[in-house]
């Protein structure tokens, strides 16, 4: 007779709330932790090794945060769409908001790659 499996919960939240039970659960799956705090809570939670090891959470949390509540990708595939029907106009205003996107997205990569403790390419 083949086991049943358990039904699922879905549980919505936001870049930060997730980033914070990241940063807890650190060595735990995310669902081994919630699970661990609802039901057994009153003893420490087990610890595992985790796979992917984060050199700084609270820098990770912080970039999440922001890349979550930036427009970033739509305002560039804005720009792409345009860029690629010929309807962007290449003026001063153009470049440099062009300019400071891409350096937005090099300071995101940047932090994304120390918060996660890789060595970037050069």
């Amino acid at each position: 007779m083949a086991k049943k499996r358990s039904a699922p919960f879905s549980l919505r939240l936001t870049f930060e709330q997730r980033a914070r039970l990241e940063t807890e659960a650190v060595g735990m799956s995310l669902s081994a932790y919630v699970l661990h705090r609802l039901f057994d809570s009153a003893s420490p939670p087990p610890r595992r090794r985790g796979k992917a090891p984060v050199k700084d959470h609270q820098a990770l949390a912080q970039v999440l945060g922001l890349l979550g509540q930036s427009r970033l990708s739509s305002n560039l595939n804005q720009l792409a769409r345009s860029a690629n029907t010929g309807s962007l106009p290449v003026t001063p205003d153009t470049e440099s908001a062009l300019q400071s996107a891409a350096a937005e997205v090099q300071e995101i990569r940047r932090l994304l790659i120390e918060a996660l403790n890789l060595e970037a390419e050069p």
